[in-house]
């Protein structure tokens, strides 16, 4: 099993990245709120991961910390969640959001999330209550709200990003409508991809 990549990152795809390991280029999915902390294109880059094996494909999830892995491995085990929908559930709340989101049986956030009904909510809610009642806040770093925003004036770069940033919403589960409504609501001609995807899952929570 694949568990720990350490290499350069070659390409940056939300919600994939390419990361280059000794002459090896990985393809990694990541949730978003991983994507955001990941260096510049051409740095090194530190992925722990979760491999996947199914019939017609062979698949690596990558998180920045173990913590992040462990909360992904413990969604598999739910009843009717898969990588697909594990990766959305990440990328709409951070680790200790959904944690939190638990130990308060709050649903309704759970709800807000693509492919998350509410009896699939609930049942979250009440499977995942257990396991992760050690989880206490000590194990997360800080959740910040802030992000980086690039600079970019040229308007083609700003399309591009909106795109890229609606293409990325709909491969976590999302659908058109609803992905191209939340980037237009927030698209401002400075920001890049990976903040207009951001500020987009926001505000549909």
């Amino acid at each position: 099993m694949i568990g720990r990549l350490n290499g350069i990152l070659v390409e940056k795809q939300p919600p994939e990245i390419l990361l280059e390991v000794s002459g090896v280029g990985y393809e990694v999915q990541m949730p978003m709120t991983c994507f955001y902390d990941l260096p510049k294109i051409g740095e090194n880059a530190i992925v722990y991961t979760h491999f996947v094996v199914r019939e017609d494909a062979q698949l690596l999830f990558g998180f920045n910390n173990k913590v992040e892995r462990a909360l992904f491995r413990e969604l598999l085990k739910a009843n009717g969640v898969g990588p697909k929908l594990g990766l959305a559930i990440l990328s709409g709340m951070s680790a200790k959001q959904f944690v939190s989101c638990v130990n308060n049986e709050d649903s309704t956030s759970l709800v807000k999330l693509p492919g998350v009904g509410k009896k699939t909510a609930e049942r979250l809610v009440l499977e995942m209550k257990d396991r992760l009642k050690d989880w206490g806040n000590d194990l997360f770093t800080p959740f910040s709200d802030s992000a980086v925003i690039e600079p970019m004036s040229d308007a083609t770069i700003a399309n591009n990003a909106a795109d890229d940033a609606v293409s990325a919403l709909l491969a976590l589960g999302y659908k058109l409508p609803q992905a191209q409504k939340a980037v237009k609501s927030i698209s401002k001609p400075d920001m890049s991809t990976e903040v207009l995807i951001r500020e987009s899952l926001k505000s549909m929570l």
